[in-house]
Formats: C-alpha cells, sequence, structure tokens
C-alpha cells in the first residue's frame, strides 16, 4: 500500500536533507501532537551536549514494542525527514485496515534525531566530538546514555539503526550503487546466530523483497564484522535484535526525495511484516543471499579514456575518476548543501562502477580554465605547469578537444563540483 500512496504523505516544501536541523523536528513533532493528539505522544527523553531536546515520538497501542532511531551521526539525515513521512502515512490513514492492524499490533517509538548538535554542523560526531555509535559501553555522551536508557525501559522486540554510508559503497561484483545496505548486526565476535538475531535476518528479508523492485540490484549486505563498541551489536548483546538500514548513492539530482522513499517503503513493510506476524514466515535465505557492499567500488563520475597530465612527463591515456557526496558549505554566511567532490582515482578504472560515465577518448582534461568559461568555447592549451591533475585535487575540470586551428582547443565539457 505504501508505494502507491507515499506521493500523498511525501513533504513538499522541505529544505535539502543536510540543512534539516533540530528546530525543523521540534516543528514537526508540535505539528503531529496538534494534529492527532490521540494518535501521537511525545516525551523529551533527554538533552544534547548543548542542551538540545531529543524528542521520543510514538504511536500504537500493541503489546509489541520497536524502537527507531535515526541521525545519531549528525551528517546522515536522510531517515530523520523520513519518519515524519513514515508518521504521516499513519496519521492520513489510521482507517485503513492495514495501519489499523498495526497500531493495534505493535507500539512504535522514534527517536528522529538523536545527535542534534552534530546535525547543527552536519558533522559525524556529536559536540564532544565523540562518536555515539562507538559509545555504548563507556556511555561518555548524554545522547549515548539517552539511547540507552530508551531501550532499557522500553524493552523493545525490535529496534532500527538509520544510517546513510558513504556514497563510494557499491553491490559486491556488479559494481552497481549500494543505495539501500541492511545488516542484522552480529552480538558476538563468532558472529553466531541466535533466536533474535534469526529474527532480525528475516526482518532484512522482508524489506529486501519489498524494496527489489524499486532499485533492482541496488540492495547490500553492509559488513557484518562484531563492533564491540557499537549500539547496533550491543543493543542485540542487551535483548533486543536490531536491523541497520544504511541509505547509500543516488544518480540523479532529486535523490532526497528517492531515498526518502525508499526509506519509508522499507520501514512500513517490515513493521506491517512484524505486526501481523507474517515476518515469521520470510526466508532467511533471502538475507543472507543479499550480496555484500563493496567499499570504495563506486564513483560519482568516470572520464574513460582521456589524455591526462600527471605531475611529470608528457600526457599519457587514463581513467579519471570522482567522488562526490552531500555536503554543507557556507556562502556568504548562509550554510547551504552542495554535491562536494574531488579527483579519487587516476589509472584503469575499468573495476569501479560510476554513477555517470563520460567517453573521453580523444579529449583531453585539464584543471578547469580561469575566468568565465562555457561549453562551445575555443581556447589555448593552458601552459604545461597549469595542465598537471592529481588524486586529491578538486573535481573541477574541462574536457578539450584540438581545434582545426594549431595551439586552439574547443570546451567540450566542463566538470565542476563543490571543493
Amino acid at each position: 500500500m505504501i508505494t502507491e500512496v507515499w506521493d500523498t504523505v511525501r513533504f513538499r516544501e522541505l529544505p535539502p536533507l543536510p540543512l534539516v536541523r533540530h528546530g525543523q523536528v521540534e516543528a514537526w513533532v508540535r505539528r503531529l501532537l496538534e494534529m492527532a493528539p490521540g494518535l501521537f505522544q511525545a516525551e523529551i527523553a533527554g538533552h544534547s551536549v548543548e542542551g538540545r531536546a531529543l524528542h521520543h515520538v510514538w504511536f500504537g497501542s500493541g503489546p509489541r514494542h520497536v524502537l527507531l532511531w535515526s541521525q545519531m551521526h549528525g551528517d546522515e539525515p536522510t531517515a530523520t525527514t523520513a519518519l515524519f513521512e513514515l508518521f504521516e502515512y499513519i496519521r492520513c490513514y489510521r482507517e485503513a485496515p492495514r495501519v489499523e492492524a498495526l497500531l493495534t499490533g505493535l507500539t512504535v517509538h522514534a527517536v528522529p534525531m538523536l545527535n542534534p548538535d552534530g546535525a547543527e554542523r552536519f558533522q559525524r560526531v556529536n559536540a564532544q566530538g565523540i562518536d555515539i555509535n562507538r559509545d555504548a559501553l563507556m556511555l561518555q555522551t548524554p545522547e549515548g546514555r539517552t539511547l540507552k536508557a530508551l531501550r532499557d525501559r522500553l524493552q523493545p522486540c525490535l529496534g532500527f539503526n538509520l544510517h546513510n554510508q558513504d556514497w563510494r559503497n557499491a553491490v559486491e561484483k556488479t559494481r552497481k550503487p549500494a543505495t539501500i545496505s541492511l545488516l542484522a548486526p552480529a552480538f558476538d565476535e563468532a558472529r553466531g546466530d541466535n533466536a533474535g538475531r534469526v529474527f532480525a535476518k528475516k526482518v532484512c528479508a522482508v524489506i529486501r523483497d519489498a524494496l527489489e523492485s524499486l532499485i533492482p540490484g541496488q540492495i547490500g549486505r553492509f559488513n557484518d564484522a562484531f563492533e564491540v563498541r557499537a549500539f547496533g551489536d550491543n543493543i542485540g548483546r542487551w535483548g533486543t535484535p536490531t536491523v541497520l538500514i544504511e541509505t547509500g548513492p543516488w544518480p540523479t539530482a532529486d535523490h532526497d526525495e528517492v531515498l526518502r522513499r525508499l526509506n519509508v517503503v522499507a520501514l512500513v513493510s517490515a513493521l506491517e511484516a512484524v505486526a501481523s506476524g507474517k515476518v515469521e514466515d520470510a526466508d532467511v535465505g533471502r538475507y543472507e543471499s543479499i550480496p555484500w557492499n563493496e567499499s570504495k567500488g563506486l564513483l560519482r563520475l568516470v572520464v574513460k579514456g582521456a589524455q591526462v597530465f600527471g605531475e611529470a612527463g608528457d600526457a599519457f591515456t587514463a581513467d579519471l575518476g570522482v567522488a562526490a557526496s552531500p555536503a554543507v558549505r557556507e556562502r556568504e554566511g548562509k550554510a547551504v548543501a552542495v554535491m562536494a567532490g574531488e579527483i579519487a582515482e587516476l589509472g584503469d578504472l575499468r573495476v569501479f562502477g560510476a554513477l555517470e560515465t563520460v567517453e573521453a577518448e580523444g579529449l583531453t582534461v585539464v584543471p578547469l580554465l580561469p575566468g568565465a568559461l562555457k561549453e562551445g568555447d575555443t581556447v589555448p592549451l593552458p601552459p604545461r605547469r597549469n595542465c598537471t591533475v592529481r588524486v586529491g585535487h578538486p573535481a573541477e575540470l574541462v574536457l578539450l578537444r584540438p581545434d582545426a586551428r594549431p595551439g586552439m582547443w574547443n570546451v567540450e565539457r566542463i566538470i565542476r563540483f563543490e571543493r
């Protein structure tokens, strides 16, 4: 059902997701309570280092409790907004039989933004500089202590740990983008199974089945090595199996919207299956056959077969790869969301996947020339010292084709990502 009605509940007037801040979350919580006071409840479960409220929202009256938390890394924002779109779906379709069954079968709890101080800065760590997801044992962060206390109080039958992953993650062997990656985390070094982990694997299988037709070949399995400090692994040890959902790359400019939709479909499908008991019929093999993530296996853009000037010597034929991901930059005193990129790979890049490929045989790639350059211009080749491209340089490049006039070159394409 959610795939058909998502367009009716999605948020339209939104800043780019990296610019969603704590104040927006507080406004959305107030709106929920005003529009559906009998359906949603909320409390302040704790406060961040800098005193921002950590909101705990819940709905449903079922005997089994489920806990979802998002943005424990401040620069991983997709699921925060997706959770409020999930709430909107529940509010708008509360009388639909499937939603009624969810409401009577489960009590669903969510902490939409666990690291508001990090979100304010669009950084991974909290205001102390600590990775909250590596604080499950020491509990040095107030945010980590809040999550642990909430888990202990609710004793949920399932947890959802909602993240964004590096945009360089590919699906093993196919090199397609790992747009969604799933994991039923290990609870010990041996990566063994118990009833809880098997249950989490079945939930992952349900999510795979719900998403596969939407993103065929773009679902990966996150590394399941046991991380002794991590919340997902330890919450499993404490008795609550967890499902990790990592949201990854998408090639088009509307990636915020597409990725939110995938998150909502995944969560609604999983919650419905848990509420109805159908999750017990899921095939664990559908989880265990998900291909692994391939770290650093994907590039945002590959320029294939261009003439390139390295740090020394004559031009040579090579591929050039750009890695890019959403970021926040200051422009004229204002935070703006950008796609920031740099040259990440140079040479024979046939083993990498790419969101975009440029066939550049017969073209020369050089750093972006100064001035108001545009495609179609004719320019001289810069001096050799200004032609060098190297890994780590900004992805500000121009592709040139030799002109009929000696010494002149046509500007075929300008490639420009933010620094």
